[in-house]
């Protein structure tokens, strides 16, 4: 069964960027339970930001759960990169990436590879990058099956990424690491900018996708773009997927009507 989550953005620095939720853990819990979502997805700009136990408390209340935590603000606010050509500064990125995991981990929630990959810029070889990624995820793998979880790995558009740009791209990384515990997050809006046919790809990644993001063309919720639902979610039935869609879309027009709209093309086409 896929279930329904929504996400929550504690970074300021990204206050316009695509979450529905900013700034405020309570409110969020409150108005996503109400909706009938089943679950939060969490933007923190560390590990540590986040009170445990409050959380803890309130997704108790009000029947949550964390679907992801993400791991973007390492970039945002740090300039960290798993792909960074400096040793140490590959270090660095991997131990923010550790302290997310661990935070994931205690809500059996796994963390998210997105803008951390890193970009070559024109700066070094696709290849070399490649290698150098490899390297942090199996790293960051390890540390996660330690802690019982997964890692995911998202395929971000050109516009954001040189390295890992569509499914198979996640694909071909995953299987050079080797390990079992990470799986592809398919995000739809990138999906339909990278993935020549986005059905056809989720159809040629069974097993391999262990999150979405269920968004629409233009970032805004499912539902006020264009992007064709129904065969998206043919084949995530397809392929046995029963994780989360989450939704990573701009707050348009406001936070309630995004949520709305996001829950109810979730009943209509991933619900049952």
């Amino acid at each position: 069964m896929i279930l329904s989550s929504i996400t929550v953005c504690l970074v300021p620095e990204a206050s316009g960027g695509p979450f529905v939720y900013h700034g405020d853990v309570p409110t969020a819990c409150r108005d996503a339970s109400a909706q009938g979502f089943d679950a939060i997805e969490i933007f923190a700009p560390s590990g540590r930001h986040v009170n445990r136990a409050h959380l803890q408390e309130l997704l108790g209340r009000h029947r949550l759960q964390l679907a992801a935590v993400g791991t973007g603000a390492g970039m945002l606010l740090h300039n960290h990169s798993l792909s960074d050509p400096n040793t140490g500064n590959r270090q660095r990125a991997c131990a923010y990436v550790r302290e997310i995991i661990d935070f994931g981990a205690d809500f059996g929630a796994p963390a998210i590879v997105g803008s951390m990959q890193g970009q070559t810029l024109g700066e070094r070889s696709r290849e070399s990058a490649l290698e150098d990624l490899a390297d942090s995820i199996r790293e960051l793998a390890g540390h996660a099956a330690g802690r019982g979880t997964e890692l995911l790995m998202e395929p971000l558009n050109r516009y954001e990424t040189d390295l890992v740009k569509t499914l198979s791209d996640g694909v071909q990384l995953i299987e050079v690491v080797g390990a079992e515990n990470v799986k592809l997050l398919a995000d739809l809006f990138h999906m339909n900018i990278e993935e020549t046919d986005p059905t056809q790809a989720i159809l040629d990644c069974p097993g391999k996708i262990g999150h979405v993001h269920f968004v629409d063309s233009n970032r805004r919720a499912a539902g006020f773009g264009h992007m064709d639902y129904g065969p998206i979610a043919h084949a995530l039935s397809a392929t046995g997927y029963n994780g989360f869609a989450s939704a990573e879309a701009f707050p348009l027009p406001d936070a309630k009507a995004a949520a709305e709209m996001t829950i109810k093309a979730y009943r209509r086409y991933l619900a049952g």
